[in-house]
């Protein structure tokens, strides 16, 4: 029995070694779970058009939105771990574990690739609110309580976990109102359905440089190069309210490590490519790369994070 559990553990080895040498002989797939528009669909544009003459075959950008981006996460979470199907997704594969009941385990379903990016989630307000600063809405919050309602790109989202813990912080009460990605809840914000949103600066820094909506806040310890002239949430004197959004690359678990590993290189090249990088700075997007590992870290931290602001927010899905 042993010599036959070896004979068959040496053949699956052989089997994946041979897979990985082979790879890619057709076109692979990039899920996004969002509809276009956004920062995760902009990325996973740019490295697309970049690594697939280096891949050799098409790489097809695939927007499947919905469930707050979960239903994209699920699709490759529950596809074959030959590296045919890839997901470009946010932080929330770190944060939705614990608002939503999920019929896939991220930790265990995915395996990380390679860190894309990262960008403030900003705190942004329609003209017609009559807001300049963070103090002004923080002042109409607590003179019109429960006034206030906010855009996020998805519930247990960075942004609205961002939104939830300024408003703590700050002492008033905003109601969420989610949508099915940055460019939806975009929309909405600029034509003044909805006066306050919590966002990824992607979509709303152009709007922002337009004069038609207003940036009153970032996430990031540090101001972003795209927004010098935005304060911080700190600086707008809320201590310790920092958050990064980031986007990143996995796969299913189970795919051959020499396919992660010659994906993982071939997205770092991208990411030192002019072009790339012009194309995610007009989308207020840092690029970061790096190994597998060190993104694996990271998922594992902010699903530890993210856990504990959950709970101490209270975020749950409407």
């Amino acid at each position: 029995m042993r010599v036959v559990r070896f004979a068959l553990a040496v053949l699956a080895i052989a089997a994946g070694a041979a897979q990985a040498q082979s790879w890619p002989q057709k076109q692979i797939r990039f899920v996004v779970p969002f509809p276009p528009g956004g920062a995760t669909d902009v990325a996973a544009r740019a490295i697309a058009d970049r690594i697939a003459p280096a891949l050799g075959q098409t790489v097809l950008v695939e927007n499947r939105a919905g469930g707050g981006g979960n239903i994209g996460v699920e699709v490759v979470a529950r596809s074959a771990a030959d590296g045919y199907t890839v997901l470009i997704a946010p932080d929330q594969v770190a944060s939705a574990p614990h608002v939503y009941k999920l019929s896939f385990d991220a930790q265990k379903d995915l395996l990380p690739v390679v860190q894309l990016s990262r960008q403030p989630v900003v705190l942004a307000v329609h003209p017609s609110l009559g807001v300049g600063s963070v103090a002004e809405l923080v002042a109409l919050g607590k003179a019109q309580p429960g006034v206030l309602a906010y855009a996020t790109s998805g519930a247990g989202s960075q942004q609205h976990i961002a939104a939830e813990w300024f408003a703590k912080l700050a002492g008033i009460r905003m109601t969420h109102i989610p949508y099915k990605g940055g460019g939806q809840a975009i929309t909405d914000f600029l034509g003044g359905q909805v006066k306050v949103a919590s966002l990824g600066s992607t979509p709303v820094i152009p709007h922002h440089k337009a004069g038609k909506v207003k940036i009153l806040a970032q996430s990031t310890k540090g101001r972003a190069p795209t927004l010098p002239d935005v304060p911080t949430y700190e600086e707008a004197g809320f201590a310790g309210l920092v958050l990064d959004q980031w986007l990143g690359v996995f796969v299913p678990a189970g795919t051959a490590a020499e396919v992660v590993t010659r994906l993982n290189a071939e997205i770092n090249k991208a990411l030192g490519d002019a072009d790339v990088r012009a194309r995610f700075d007009k989308a207020a997007m840092e690029p970061v790369g790096g190994s597998a590992e060190q993104f694996a870290q990271l998922m594992r931290g902010d699903y530890a994070k993210y856990g504990r602001l959950v709970r101490e927010l209270d975020i749950r899905v409407d």
